[in-house]
């Protein structure tokens, strides 16, 4: 059902993207916005892995540089049955992580410092099981053309405005129409992609806990994450905060509008799933 959800949301992100096209310049504008849309997947398709992982200043590591933390993730990818990812560390005082790639062949998992220094080792596992999960699942692709086709759609209705995308005779409101796809259109691309992101959170929890067979272990780890990241700041997330769908735990809180980012499920909602799968429910003990 996971699945469905997120290739019905996809189709329609698509769909806006294209119905934005034709409104502003009908049946060539369409064609001209999937030509935009297809450029731009196709670069991400290649490139978004080491565009993001630079953006945050990541640095690879190895079984020398980091021996604990490379051996989760080894020991993680044998138990989910997928290729060894490359590892990063990002210095970052804010606990959280992601996974990138555009299959298992080519993914990458990073972690901040905060992460590996607050968590204890099982509580590190349960994260990076869930990123991993992310791997298995290729949401780390899902993810990146989402955010590649919204970020077109604002692009594409403010080039239409500068060159006057008013004229075209399919749209009956003129000027108004367009500046009304500029506000709109982007906004609604953005609460898709939240859509998708929220969907696949759950699912990555879920196969996550399978991977590390501890649900248990993701559950503290997730709410000591939601903890600390209230409080300190993750300062390349503020200037990017379209990248923010990638964390295990929504890096934002810096700025009032922050909260237009909220891609992810409500951390208290993640908990209690996975502690139902351990089979625990009321209080902690």
């Amino acid at each position: 059902m996971a699945h469905f959800r997120t290739a019905v949301l996809i189709a329609g992100i698509t769909a806006l993207f294209l119905t934005v096209g034709f409104f502003i310049g009908g049946e060539g504008g369409m064609l001209i916005a999937f030509a935009i849309a297809a450029a731009m997947n196709l670069f991400a398709y290649w490139n978004s892995d080491r565009m993001v992982l630079s953006m945050y200043g990541a640095r690879e590591v190895g079984r020398a540089e980091a021996p604990g933390f490379y051996g989760i993730v080894e020991q993680l990818a044998a138990n989910a049955d997928l290729p060894m990812p490359r590892v990063y560390v990002i210095d970052n005082d804010q606990p959280n992580a992601f996974a990138t790639g555009r299959n298992p062949e080519n993914a990458a998992v990073a972690a901040t410092t905060g992460l590996l220094q607050r968590l204890s080792h099982e509580e590190i596992a349960g994260v990076m099981a869930h990123e991993l999960a992310h791997v298995k699942n290729r949401d780390t692709l899902i993810q990146t053309l989402t955010a590649t086709i919204a970020g077109a759609i604002g692009f594409l209705a403010n080039f239409a405005f500068l060159i006057g995308g008013g004229q075209n005779r399919n749209n009956p409101l003129g000027i108004v129409g367009v500046i009304l796809v500029m506000v709109l259109a982007p906004v609604a691309a953005m609460l898709v992609q939240m859509a998708i992101s929220r969907t696949r959170e759950y699912e990555a929890d879920r196969i996550g806990a399978e991977i590390c067979g501890r649900p248990l272990w993701l559950a503290t780890a997730l709410e000591r994450i939601q903890s600390a990241a209230e409080e300190v700041d993750n300062n390349a997330a503020e200037h990017n905060p379209a990248t923010a769908h990638m964390f295990i735990i929504n890096p934002l809180h810096a700025h009032a509008v922050d909260s237009l980012f909220s891609t992810h499920p409500a951390t208290a909602n993640r908990v209690a799933r996975l502690r139902e799968m351990a089979g625990i429910s009321g209080p902690w003990a």
